[in-house]
């Protein structure tokens, strides 16, 4: 049986206009502006304004990934971005299906945090490969979740780095470009609950006890417990996904040309670069962007692309990490004419 394709035809990204440096975020945490800038690895962010929506930057995304393309012959529109939306309880993939004109597509949602992008692809080219009539899919990442950081939370300060943004990738059956190969994740639930929107949800929600929306802030339980848990294993967890997406996906260590990585300090992504005999040009560093929840990998895909750091033939891997503890991988074979 010949294998069938299925390849990344086109990204297409987009930050708003508003931007947030290190200065400020520095100023407005009282952390010192070289720990923001060189310890925290971020130079800036991009913050939404306040009536820009998550579907807002969602659409605007979708529609630069389809250029030409007609929506009208999208099959799915998948939402893989942040859960905090235009609403709570809310279909957002049904918002951008319907805002882009995509009239003949269904539409639902992955969610998995930070991880959801890379392993999304995972979920759909087997969606793609087993469906004779899902042949073209349009995959959106979206984050407002700098509405969720206090900056005066010591406990979050870990995500002082987020930043508002949005990626929209249109998935082709039959492509011979950007072929998305195999995946592999990692999951530790010890990790669960450490982080989240504790006063949303059933354990706290109540009309009895109703939270004002300056309340409702990501937040950390007990952050030293959760460096104790994580130090140790996050490095070698972010390696092993990628090993494992390498062989299954049929290359050695040796053959990896670029890695797409998600917001990360600048130490743990040399790490990562040098297990492979990478460096920086072999990368992205998303320090004008901050941390964009799933779209990470993609901004840096294209921002590589744009760098010629990506090449016809380069085995490339995207790499996702998601608090609850996920770490997950995709191999992509990067550019056009494979055979």
């Amino acid at each position: 049986m010949k294998e069938i394709n299925i390849g990344i035809e086109s990204i297409g990204i987009y930050v708003p206009r508003t931007i947030q440096d290190y200065k400020y975020i520095g100023k407005e945490s009282e952390i010192p502006e070289d720990v923001i800038l060189n310890k925290f690895g971020i130079r800036q962010r991009h913050k939404a304004l306040e009536d820009e929506s998550v579907s807002d930057m969602a659409v605007k995304a979708a529609l630069k990934a389809l250029g030409d393309f007609n929506p009208q012959d999208l099959d799915l529109v998948v939402y893989c971005g942040s859960e905090y939306k235009d609403y709570y309880l809310f279909n957002l993939a049904a918002k951008v299906q319907e805002k882009i004109g995509a009239v003949n597509a269904n539409a639902f949602e992955i969610h998995s945090l930070c991880s959801a992008g890379v392993y999304s692809l995972k979920i759909l080219k087997s969606m793609m490969m087993a469906d004779d009539d899902i042949n073209n899919v349009l995959l959106v990442s979206s984050s407002k979740e700098t509405d969720l950081i206090n900056l005066q939370n010591t406990r979050s300060r870990f995500m002082f780095n987020f930043g508002d943004g949005a990626a929209g990738v249109l998935l082709r059956k039959g492509i011979n470009k950007n072929i998305i190969k195999e995946t592999y994740m990692i999951t530790d639930g010890r990790f669960a609950e450490d982080v989240a929107c504790y006063q949303v949800g059933n354990v706290s929600f109540s009309k009895k006890d109703s939270k004002q929306c300056s309340d409702i802030m990501l937040d950390v339980k007990n952050p030293q417990d959760m460096k104790e848990k994580l130090d140790p294993i996050s490095l070698k967890n972010f390696l092993g996904v990628i090993d494992k997406s390498l062989e299954k996906s049929g290359y050695s260590k040796s053959e990896v040309d670029y890695i797409a990585p998600i917001f990360m300090k600048k130490s743990m992504l040399d790490g990562i670069l040098q297990e492979y005999d990478l460096n920086e040009e072999n990368s992205f560093i998303l320090k004008d962007y901050g941390h964009c929840q799933s779209a990470d990998a993609f901004i840096s895909l294209v921002e590589g692309d744009n760098r010629g750091r990506l090449k016809d033939g380069d085995v490339t891997v995207m790499l996702g990490a998601g608090t609850g503890y996920t770490w997950a991988a995709t191999t992509i074979l990067w550019g056009e004419n494979h055979k």
